[in-house]
């Protein structure tokens, strides 16, 4: 019987009459947490910027795999006991095809006893020596201290002294009083100790100080040649304008403070940053410009101010979008997401980057150390366009990404407001 006019046919239509409905493919959906919030938020605000950039270049790419590809990503608050659940929940939960590691050790972790356990391929961004203890295979650390961080970090600063003419003898330590400082002193320490620079003082403080006069007073009754400091953004800046306001005058100063090299801090400073000799990660100098990097960073800058974060990005974007990038070559030559495969090529190749070629070693580190040590000259006002190219941060050490030659001693780079 024929259906009746009008009437919807309960039969089903033959099969040349079906609509021609294109399956759109699965995204791979990538998991981490970030600390938006909290004490880090500055700097995990722009590597999200960074990591966002490098998803829509890589989706405008067709994807990975052919597949478009998606971030879950969770705040961690800054709160370390919060990260391990997170981690769960995205593995067990949304069920996401890989993870990534966040920012910085306090992040980093306490992720890793549960990558371990599941063996999940694990790239992280900034952690400074997180596999040390574990050694697990399937880590990758997106920092260029190389395999011995500790020393890398600090090992240019005593370098430098030590080539200096007249030569510095003694050094004094101040430090945060926090989980970030102590590596770097202990590598600083050993440094010291490698080029015969004697620590003549050593002091720490709560990161709740505001008053740092005590800390230089006692510094400069030391005497000591050198001072250096290992700080974190807010007393960075109240260390750099208590050590310039006060009469002590070392012959080189700076170190290992975080916060020189975010917009903020340096157009904060302004010329109060002068003569200070501190580390850096990338710098926006001839010898730093890797294929990518400032299309990465107009790109960045371009939306930066609307996004509410660091104007510049010379410090965390280059690291963030590198980070993605091996990612994706390692999922792209092993052509799937099986963690054991992608671990297996990332401990073997060199990965092309924004931030040069990377290959990994030891621990998953850096197979090679490319920390710079950068001295701020010239500095003038408050204005963060001159930070913009490398001609206020020097970058005086190593030979091989040098920009110009450092100043010293101290003071004689110093400039008025």
């Amino acid at each position: 019987m024929w259906p009746t006019p009008g009437r919807r046919s309960s039969w089903p239509r033959p099969p040349e009459a079906k609509p021609d409905i294109a399956t759109a493919p699965a995204p791979i959906r990538i998991g981490y947490c970030l600390s938006l919030t909290g004490s880090l938020a500055d700097n995990s605000r722009s590597a999200r910027l960074a990591h966002e950039i490098w998803r829509e270049d890589i989706n405008a790419r067709g994807g990975l795999l052919g597949r478009p590809v998606e971030f879950v990503r969770y705040d961690d608050q800054g709160n370390a006991d919060l990260v391990p659940g997170i981690y769960e929940r995205l593995i067990d939960e949304d069920k996401v095809d890989l993870v990534i590691g966040g920012y910085g050790t306090s992040t980093l972790l306490p992720a890793m006893p549960l990558m371990v356990e599941r063996e999940r391929f694990f790239v992280g961004l900034m952690g400074l020596g997180v596999n040390n203890a574990l050694i697990y295979p399937n880590y990758f650390a997106m920092i260029p201290t190389g395999p011995d961080p500790n020393a890398a970090l600090t090992e240019g600063f005593f370098a430098l002294a030590a080539e200096q003419n007249p030569r510095p003898t003694t050094v004094a330590f101040v430090s945060a009083d926090a989980e970030f400082s102590r590596n770097p002193i202990l590598g600083a320490k050993a440094n010291a100790e490698k080029y015969g620079i004697k620590v003549v003082h050593e002091a720490s403080y709560p990161l709740s100080a505001e008053d740092f006069t005590p800390l230089v007073d006692a510094v400069a009754e030391s005497g000591s040649d050198l001072l250096f400091l290992c700080s974190y953004l807010a007393d960075s800046i109240g260390l750099v304008r208590t050590v310039r306001s006060h009469h002590y005058r070392p012959k080189m100063v700076g170190g290992a403070m975080i916060g020189p090299q975010n917009t903020a801090v340096k157009t904060a400073l302004g010329p109060l940053l002068n003569g200070f000799v501190n580390y850096e990660y990338w710098a926006p100098v001839p010898k730093m410009m890797f294929p990518g990097v400032q299309e990465l960073l107009n790109t960045y800058q371009e939306r930066a101010g609307e996004a509410g974060v660091d104007l510049l990005g010379h410090y965390m974007a280059p690291l963030a979008y590198a980070q993605m990038q091996v990612v994706a070559q390692a999922v792209e030559a092993t052509g799937g997401l099986d963690d054991a495969s992608l671990s297996a090529y990332a401990r073997e190749k060199t990965f092309p980057t924004v931030m040069g070629d990377v290959r990994f070693g030891a621990k998953g580190e850096w197979s090679q150390p490319r920390v710079l040590q950068v001295q701020f000259q010239g500095i003038t006002g408050h204005e963060p366009g001159q930070f913009r190219n490398g001609s206020r941060q020097i970058v005086v050490a190593p030979p091989e990404s040098s920009s110009g030659e450092l100043i010293f001693p101290y003071a004689e780079a110093l400039t008025d407001e």
